[in-house]
């Protein structure tokens, strides 16, 4: 028998990790869930789960992430006709993870993907704004007037909120009806106008021959990004994410925005487990040229040095407008995206 080279090693210690993690959090919740317990399941000893994993939190993070993956819908083969339907298939296979009634309420948080009791508050905010606009750019693309991202912003609010409710009494209303009044809010006037709460310091004209760059692919759509393409690119940290629509509207109708986020252990786990759920619903509605307008991609930092922004971090908020592989201006600082608009 062939001997195992160490990263195939390393990549079985960490799949029969994350198999007796899904197995502990299933079983006894996150809050009661042991480390020691993981180990033994797996047959391995402490150390080793820590040698994949700094703690509890990014393991079960790690567990969330790989059922998103595992629970993606079927691609959408045609476009909705209006953002009602849209919302409503939306929100079908958002609630398609629901648990059923009398279902176990550990795995039922699991399907859940429950952070509950997981994360520090306010954690998740900006990160919800970026889910948000992600939501509402497909909307966008069903035609009909103006912005759509308080929309998006209600829709979620009623989703998550019937998450919640799972949690406690799981099986309790018909998603069917809660489908249906999701796509209902598209009748909703709400007079959604982009409206930057102030002026921003002025972009910096600049005329830079962008190098082709090897991007990863993007957490929404999943094609590779195309640095070159006309359009902005804005770099930002986690807690900047909600400046994520300035680079979107400045992008212009025709122009890609891409947002590029400097997040390594944890915050990149948790962006990552977002959007992987949300692109995957998003994905079973919109067809792919419809989720073409904005991209996400996580960097360690290499990508954002790459395009002239060092040392990029958590409070990193800078951007930049690029025509025809040029860059041709940058900002930096609040509204660094609005000073290019």
């Amino acid at each position: 028998m062939a001997r195992l080279t160490r990263v195939e090693q390393q990549a079985r210690t960490r799949e029969a990790v994350l198999a007796a993690a899904r197995a502990e959090f299933a079983e006894h919740g996150y809050a009661a869930a042991k480390v020691d317990r993981i180990a033994d399941r797996a047959e391995l000893t402490r150390g080793a789960v820590y040698s994949n994993f700094p703690g509890k939190r990014a393991l079960y993070l790690a567990v969330l992430a790989a059922m998103a993956a595992e629970d993606a819908p079927a691609a959408a083969v045609s476009a909705p006709r209006t953002a009602e339907d849209a919302l409503t298939a939306f929100a079908r296979a958002w609630l398609e993870r629901l648990p059923p009634a009398g279902g176990s309420a550990p795995g039922g948080r699991l399907r859940l993907r429950s952070l509950a009791g997981v994360l520090d508050e306010g954690v998740l905010a900006p990160i919800a704004r970026l889910e948000a606009l992600a939501l509402a750019t497909g909307l966008e693309s069903c035609g009909g007037p103006g912005r759509r991202l308080r929309l998006a912003e209600l829709a979620l609010t009623l989703l998550h909120g019937s998450g919640l409710l799972a949690e406690l009494v799981p099986g309790f209303g018909d998603p069917t009806d809660r489908a249906r009044a999701c796509g209902h809010l598209a009748r909703l006037d709400l007079a959604d106008t982009w409206t930057p709460p102030h002026r921003p310091a002025p972009a910096r004209a600049v005329h830079e021959i962008l190098a082709p760059l090897d991007a990863p692919a993007d957490l929404v759509g999943g094609s590779r990004v195309d640095l070159g393409a006309d359009g902005v690119t804005a770099v930002l940290g986690v807690p900047r994410l909600a400046a994520a629509e300035d680079a979107y509207r400045a992008a212009g109708p025709g122009g890609q925005a891409t947002v590029i986020v400097p997040a390594a252990g944890e915050d990149a786990d948790l962006l990552r487990l977002r959007l992987t759920d949300l692109a995957a619903c998003l994905r079973a509605v919109f067809p792919a040229a419809a989720l073409r307008r904005l991209h996400v991609v996580l960097d360690d930092g290499t990508l954002a040095a790459a395009i002239g922004i060092e040392d990029a971090g958590a409070e990193t908020e800078a951007a930049l407008r690029v025509s025809d592989g040029i860059v041709t201006a940058r900002a930096s600082g609040p509204g660094a995206g609005r000073a290019l608009a």
